[in-house]
């Protein structure tokens, strides 16, 4: 790869992520009231494409960058635990869905990708959860456990709805990334 190329490449994996924050930033709703801070929003949506254009490496990349940008700009409230909880979630569902789509970047692989992908996020972020929340919130496992229905369920369908609208634009815009 030229030096040209990968100047190209690095500047479509910053608009990735400029666009994430700014979804992230104009698209928030909690989906549980009961647990208003679990929000549903669109920003993974360019971390994924980002993926599945560039490896899983570069989507790792892109998770870190824009976890960072976000928990110290429209996230800030999260802080570190934000940026922390961000990474863990993305970074587990590109590193998934990035190895499983490279090999063979067919719909029926990207389908599979994503799918495995939603898993993985959910099962890191159980984990995630029950070690990372009672640090840095002072909630006491228990309390954590209550609300393990709902984390799952958000982990769910965040993913989910992130994975049906990525399969649908992906192949729309793969083509001016490969560009």
């Amino acid at each position: 790869m030229t030096s040209q190329n990968k100047t190209v490449r690095l500047a479509k994996m910053g608009m990735l992520v400029a666009i994430s924050v700014v979804l992230v930033s104009i698209v928030r709703f909690p989906i549980f009231p009961a647990v208003a801070f679990l929000e549903y929003d669109p920003a993974d949506i360019p971390i994924i494409i980002g993926t599945f254009a560039f490896g899983p490496i570069a989507g790792l990349m892109i998770v870190i960058i824009t976890s960072i940008l976000q928990g110290v700009t429209v996230s800030a409230a999260s802080g570190l635990y934000g940026i922390i909880m961000h990474i863990l979630a993305t970074g587990a569902f590109v590193l998934v869905a990035g190895l499983l789509y490279k090999g063979n970047k067919s719909k029926r692989e990207a389908v599979i990708a994503l799918v495995a992908g939603v898993a993985a996020m959910t099962i890191v972020m159980v984990i995630a959860n029950m070690i990372v929340t009672p640090l840095f919130t002072g909630w006491p496992l228990s309390a954590v456990m209550e609300v393990m229905p709902f984390i799952v369920a958000f982990n769910l369908l965040k993913a989910g709805v992130n994975s049906i609208i990525t399969f649908f634009l992906y192949k729309r815009i793969s083509p001016f990334l490969h560009r």
